[in-house]
């Protein structure tokens, strides 16, 4: 039986790989072009309309957020699957519904994929995103009123280790630390000093804004010293620890929590990886402590992303992610930039503007319009509000999935120098210099596929 192709009606093709189980019982594969299925286009062009024009949109521009990346197009259709129709309570073996028989099997296929690419006794991959995770953590761990220690949010931290105005700040008692103002580091000495005079339950490492290496073996020496539970929080920089480009916490910490879409090329999910120690209760807290059924269609989604990081490839792919941050925040500081830390040991470049004489915000906003996607963001120490803070975060893992190298980042760097000179100077005459680097812009980007598209 020979495979048909439907004919399709689509904005911006994207290939589609679908299979058959012809008459003779075996599969055959056969590509059909779309980037959105008919009944989508024909239902809802409005909406069919969006998609194509964000598809165009991140096709043309340079993606540099730091918590960003693009997915494959095997993860893209794994995530857009029948999967979703599948209501999943429980786990693999142990469900609330029937019908599991083939869901077991791509639950236990991505667990088990995620314990032997990051060397882990137990792996859950049903929280939905990394704040999810995090709160099951403490649900697993501590009682309300408990005190928690994290980093600070000013100087890199995250919102769940404990800030303020988020509900880990609200029902912990939430001490912090921070970096030092000279080196931009963090400071082990403060850690200690604060974890023996708090004595917290659980101590967290890791963040939003760190661009610096984790020293992971301090972290649980200290956690020992006041028997603490070490959790290493590595959402930015699962794929760099998976592909040997950054120190693995496992061994050290107690508790790994990590989003699955940022260097790990996933889709938006997340997953708690522990020793056997913690394995109940944290499933337990993650179903049915905080969620009910897991989303099925991503599971399947993080599956794919697994396989792939476990690849050769992979590990090419994350020392790139860092030899492209090395040459971009160099060609920064050459344009007279000023980077907390100094530079970057990661992905990650954290970029203090007081000196260029512009806020972080107008800056990320000028450059939005240039092609030039980054974020505004806090430095550690900021004078000015966190809504419009002094700085703009960075981020190579995107660009470099788009096998851009150390060259294009040295183009970046003068762009970003370009616009954020021109706005400064003046902020009423920087249209010019708008358009013409969003022509160069887009003259590169038209040079480098955008994953998960066909162009």
């Amino acid at each position: 039986m020979e495979p048909t192709t439907r004919k399709q009606t689509a904005v911006a093709p994207r290939a589609w790989v679908l299979r058959r189980q012809p008459d003779n019982g075996e599969d055959v594969a056969f590509a059909m072009t779309a980037t959105k299925p008919d009944a989508l286009l024909a239902a809802d062009p409005q909406l069919a309309e969006l998609i194509s024009a964000e598809e165009q949109r991140q096709a043309q521009t340079l993606k540099l957020i730091a918590s960003e990346n693009y997915v494959s197009a095997a993860v893209l259709e794994a995530s857009g699957t029948v999967l979703t129709n599948k209501y999943s309570e429980g786990y693999a073996g142990r469900r609330y519904y029937e019908g599991q028989q083939v869901i077991d099997q791509i639950e236990t296929l991505a667990v088990e994929r995620a314990k032997s690419l990051f060397g882990v006794e137990h792996a859950n991959v049903q929280p939905y995103s990394g704040s999810p995770a995090n709160l099951a953590v403490y649900l697993a761990t501590a009682a309300p009123g408990d005190t928690v220690m994290g980093m600070a949010l000013p100087m890199g931290g995250h919102l769940t280790h404990g800030w303020s105005v988020s509900a880990t700040g609200i029902w912990f008692n939430a001490v912090h630390y921070d970096v030092r103002k000279d080196t931009g580091r963090v400071d082990m000495d403060q850690v200690r000093q604060t974890a023996l005079a708090e004595r917290p339950k659980l101590i967290f490492c890791g963040g939003t804004a760190i661009p610096r290496t984790i020293d992971f073996p301090a972290f649980a020496e200290i956690a020992r010293e006041v028997g603490a539970v070490l959790v290493a929080d590595i959402a930015h920089i699962a794929g760099l620890v998976a592909g040997g480009a950054h120190p693995s916490p496992v061994g050290h910490a107690d508790i790994i929590t990590t989003t699955t879409h940022k260097t790990l090329r996933g889709p938006r999910g997340a997953m708690i990886l522990s020793n056997e120690q913690y394995a109940k209760a944290i499933d337990k807290a993650v179903f049915p402590g905080l969620q009910g059924g897991p989303h099925n269609h991503t599971t399947a989604g993080i599956a794919v992303a697994l396989g792939e990081a476990a690849q050769p490839e992979f590990r090419d792919y994350a020392a790139q992610v860092v030899a492209n941050a090395a040459a971009l925040a160099d060609e920064l500081m050459a344009r007279g930039f000023d980077l907390v830390s100094g530079g970057t040991d990661n992905h990650l470049i954290l970029i203090d503007l007081t000196s260029k004489g512009i806020g972080g915000k107008p800056a990320a906003k000028h450059l939005d319009n240039a092609g030039l996607e980054a974020n505004y963001n806090t430095v550690p120490y900021d004078p000015r509000k966190p809504f419009d803070p002094s700085g703009l975060r960075l981020g190579t893992a995107a660009l470099t999935s788009r096998g851009m190298k150390e060259a294009e980042m040295r183009e970046v760097a003068r762009w970003l120098d370009e616009v954020v000179t021109a706005a400064a100077a003046d902020p009423d005459a920087v249209d010019a210099t708008i358009t013409r680097v969003r022509g160069e812009v887009t003259e590169l980007t038209g040079r480098f596929a955008t994953p998960g598209l066909d162009r």
